[in-house]
């Protein structure tokens, strides 16, 4: 002990300050989002084959090593942002009867394919599909799971408030509700929908099926 210096054991001496371990980096969330609202504008913009880690970045106001702390690569940060889209989902309708459920559901979804940015990247990510069976698993998931995720839901409820008759065949019902707007807004990319299309859509898939 040094000359001059008391310790009194009954007072409560201070911790050490616990140090974060070396190389525990702390990923904010805010730079998170950033990073994934500007891989929809770079996809937007120029593509997914001329898209960089750099010009996310730059879109996102960050640096490179902010998005590699996150993502090892392009392809798995696209492949992230494209699987998200599954868990957000479409809110499901819950009108009371199959035809104004498919007519909201609609309506929701035109919006959303014909979003401009939107619009800019499906076409692009499935022709990427073609090439890249990773890509193609997580289009079609984001897919599956968010636009015939809520179609289940709505099929589900006409079943029990006896629409559709017990057994209708699901996966032909899925196909009649979700092909024909995709085809037009997506396939097509007809640029304006005729008036009062969505509701004749509506119209003619409930007839469709209670076919089945």
């Amino acid at each position: 002990m040094l000359v001059g210096m008391t310790t009194n054991a009954d007072e409560p001496q201070p911790r050490p300050r616990r140090r974060a371990p070396a190389g525990a980096a702390v990923l904010r969330a805010d730079v998170t989002e950033a990073i994934r609202a500007a891989v929809f504008e770079e996809l937007a913009a120029v593509g997914y084959a001329r898209m960089s880690i750099e010009g996310i970045a730059r879109r996102a106001g960050v640096g490179k090593t902010a998005v590699y702390r996150r993502w090892r690569s392009k392809l798995h940060l696209v492949l992230d942002v494209v699987s998200a889209l599954a868990v957000q989902g479409l809110p499901t309708p819950d009108t009371g009867t199959l035809e104004s459920d498919l007519r909201l559901l609609y309506e929701v979804t035109s919006r959303a394919l014909r979003h401009p940015v939107a619009s800019q990247i499906l076409p692009d990510l499935q022709a990427e599909a073609a090439r890249s069976p990773e890509i193609a698993e997580a289009v079609q998931k984001a897919l599956r799971e968010g636009q015939e995720g809520v179609a289940s839901q709505i099929l589900v409820a006409a079943e029990r408030r006896g629409e559709l008759r017990p057994g209708f065949d699901q996966e032909m019902a899925l196909d009649l509700i979700s092909g024909p707007l995709y085809w037009r807004s997506v396939v097509i990319r007809s640029p304006k929908l005729p008036k009062g299309y969505l509701a004749a859509l509506a119209r003619a898939t409930t007839g469709a099926l209670k076919a089945l």
